[in-house]
């Protein structure tokens, strides 16, 4: 925490999930009173059985706006960092499911908006490069409006974006993408478990963007709550633009896996229900244009990462 960054009420919702646990932490280690919140009737804790601190938890169902006011009253948290989303882009093209990934990822984040306007907090939350269409190869900019989304997800998230700046003054739309962290499943993990039975993989190499590690963020979506800097941001791990394959390659290497990794274009791969964006680059100079410090290099991260779970020591 900043010196001149006074305590504050966090409430976080999503705390399950990768980047929620490593909130939680982060802000626990500044000393603001942080509240966890999820759907689940307890806080299930991390994937390896640690729990992440003794903070409060409040089981709360984001999709009822009743709820959402009343805990958000009852809380009067400073700030809302909001982590809990649908995550699963494949699932979400279920027919089926439309309504429910809308009302999760689209409407919720307007209900914990407008209930944070009352209490007078700023919130924060969390988007995705997926609102735009993934063509060409110039990095998409913080404040640029040309959404397109490929995919019902993309389409939540922007839905959820529109009902954040509608709702509240005070926000943060923070986008980020290829996501990892300690708590959850992520593409690290996938590939160390098919490590384990495959002598060689396929990985799509025509779809670009930089990993966002979860540790790493934590840190800057605190940063960015204990000031006013208000706006739209990208945030990913600095060392550059690569492909899945890159990244696959990388991530063997350092754990000491003797994997083939054979680079496979998109519609080779063919594998996805979703249609997925070829450019997922993000250009993250507005954070320093209003002084954040930058992610560390994803290298490092991963370094940081394996050693972390144990992979490497």
């Amino acid at each position: 925490m900043s010196e001149k960054a006074n305590v504050m009420r966090v409430l976080v919702t999503g705390v399950n999930g990768q980047l929620g646990h490593d909130v939680m932490n982060e802000l626990d280690r500044r000393g603001h009173v942080a509240i966890g919140s999820d759907i689940t009737e307890e806080y299930a804790g991390a994937a390896d059985g640690s729990f992440v601190t003794e903070a409060p938890y409040i089981r709360l169902d984001l999709t009822d706006e009743r709820t959402v006011r009343r805990v958000v009253r009852m809380v009067r948290p400073q700030a809302i960092v909001h982590c809990a989303a649908w995550t699963a882009v494949d699932k979400a093209e279920d027919p089926a499911l439309f309504d429910k990934v809308m009302k999760i990822n689209g409407e919720a984040p307007g209900y914990l908006a407008a209930a944070a306007e009352k209490v007078g907090a700023k919130i924060l939350f969390l988007s995705t490069d997926y609102v735009f269409d993934g063509q060409g190869d110039e990095p998409w900019q913080p404040d640029c409006k040309a959404y397109a989304p490929l995919n019902v997800y993309g389409k939540s998230k922007l839905a959820g974006e529109e009902a954040v700046a509608a709702n509240a003054e005070k926000f943060f739309i923070v986008r980020i993408a290829w996501v990892f962290g300690k708590n959850g499943q992520n593409f690290v993990k996938t590939m160390l478990r098919l490590a384990e039975t495959h002598d060689s993989l396929r990985v799509v190499c025509d779809q670009i963007g930089t990993p966002t590690y979860t540790f790493d963020l934590a840190r800057l979506l605190a940063d960015m709550i204990e000031t006013e800097k208000y706006g739209y941001y990208h945030a990913t791990n600095e060392g550059g633009y690569i492909s899945w394959y890159d990244f696959a390659c990388e991530i063997f290497r350092q754990a000491g896996k003797n994997v083939q990794v054979e680079p496979v274009t998109t519609a080779g791969y063919g594998a996805s229900v979703a249609a997925r964006p070829f450019n997922s680059r993000l250009d993250k100079s507005k954070l320093r244009e209003n002084g954040f410090e930058p992610l560390p290099e994803w290298k490092d991260a991963l370094t940081r990462y394996l050693k972390e779970t144990e992979v490497i020591r």
